[in-house]
């Protein structure tokens, strides 16, 4: 199907592009959303005579996301959630949760805005992107930890799961004497010196 955007598309095109799109994606989403119309003569007619109206209608849409992205850009939430000790979490962290912790810190953005490539189902840092406008798109850090000093650690760089790995594991070592019969309790001969 053919159709007139009217508005920037990533991947697609920009304000004005008559552009082909399968059917279903233009009348489930670029067609209800209104961000386009179906390319025939009328409506081509309308939009040439609205085209200064959009394309103003869009600048102003964009200055204020501009403005916006100075409360939103570079802002990093810490997410708190139970993990197994090989840093896989019990569930993932969605995009709700994401909107809910950046809106808590004062950023008023929608669900529809974040980008979520990919379900974050691990401890660590991630880089989320943040559309506030289709030419204005913004980066948060979402720290996801298993408690708030995990998330302080991970924010100045120290990767929690290897450092984890690396501790001492020595602990404890059973003292072993190789005359002693079975069952005997080894005693230490300093012990032995105290008590007597």
């Amino acid at each position: 199907m053919d159709i007139i955007l009217l508005e920037r598309i990533e991947k697609l095109g920009s304000i004005g592009d008559v552009v082909s799109v399968k059917d279903g994606y233009a009348r489930n989403f670029l067609l209800p959303n209104k961000k386009a119309l179906r390319a025939n003569a009328a409506n081509k007619k309308v939009f040439d005579a609205n085209r200064a109206k959009i394309e103003a209608d869009n600048a102003s849409r964009r200055a204020d996301a501009e403005t916006h992205s100075a409360n939103v850009a570079g802002k990093q939430v810490v997410l708190i959630r139970a993990s197994s000790n090989s840093g896989q979490l019990y569930g993932s962290v969605s995009v709700r949760d994401i909107v809910d912790a950046l809106n808590a810190d004062g950023a008023n953005i929608g669900k529809q805005m974040v980008v979520l490539e990919r379900p974050i189902k691990t401890l660590g840092i991630f880089d989320v992107k943040v559309t506030l406008h289709p030419e204005v798109t913004v980066g948060v850090k979402v720290n996801v930890a298993r408690s708030p000093d995990e998330a302080d650690l991970q924010s100045q760089g120290v990767d929690v799961m290897a450092a984890m790995f690396e501790q001492d594991v020595s602990g404890f070592t059973e003292a072993y004497d190789p005359n002693a019969e079975p069952g005997e309790i080894v005693i230490d001969e300093p012990e032995a010196e105290e008590q007597a």
